[in-house]
């Protein structure tokens, strides 16, 4: 990682601890792989406390969700073997009213990336979308602790060529205060 990025990483590190705690309704880590890159994510949640469609058990929710990654892979000599990322993605989640039990999550977020290469794979821009899906589980007192697979695509949604995209399965583990 260039010095220009380790200072950006930090910087992010720093703000995300610098938000006033009333304003962080949860902390998120996922490790994940695909297309042989490694990725691991450091995330914080904050809720939109709106519930749309609620009928019976169930209603559509979400929030926000602030990341800031590494991804790393086995390149061949010249090649870029890591990439650092920061991510803003707003979540749609269907979930209980109860906040325990499974869920269904989908999310196109926004992501810029430290290169816009990785090993093999030529990304075009440094810009990417992150659309994701994910199936998960809430448990514990109140729903505090949460545990998720998620399927999740970057691309640069043909913004520029090449344009070769990424695909991650990620398990996630979140706890919720």
């Amino acid at each position: 990682m260039n010095k220009k990025w380790s200072l950006l990483a930090t910087a992010a590190v720093l703000a995300l601890g610098s938000i006033p705690a009333g304003a962080v309704d949860g902390v998120a880590v996922e490790a994940g792989r695909g297309n042989g890159i490694d990725i691991g994510r450091v995330a914080v949640q904050q809720d939109w406390n709106q519930r749309w469609f609620q009928g019976g058990d169930w209603y559509l929710g979400g929030y926000w969700d602030l990341g800031i990654g590494y991804w790393r892979a086995n390149a061949a000599p010249g090649q870029n073997d890591n990439i650092t990322e920061i991510g803003l993605t707003p979540v749609f989640r269907l979930q209980q009213n109860d906040l325990k039990g499974p869920y269904l999550e989908a999310a196109i977020g926004f992501h810029l990336l430290s290169r816009a290469s990785i090993a093999d794979k030529r990304l075009g821009t440094r810009f990417q979308f992150g659309d994701s899906l994910g199936v998960g589980y809430r448990f514990g007192a109140k729903g505090a602790l949460d545990v998720s697979y998620r399927f999740q695509h970057l691309s640069n949604g043909g913004i520029k060529q090449p344009n070769d995209g990424i695909n991650f399965h990620q398990l996630r583990l979140q706890y919720r205060f």
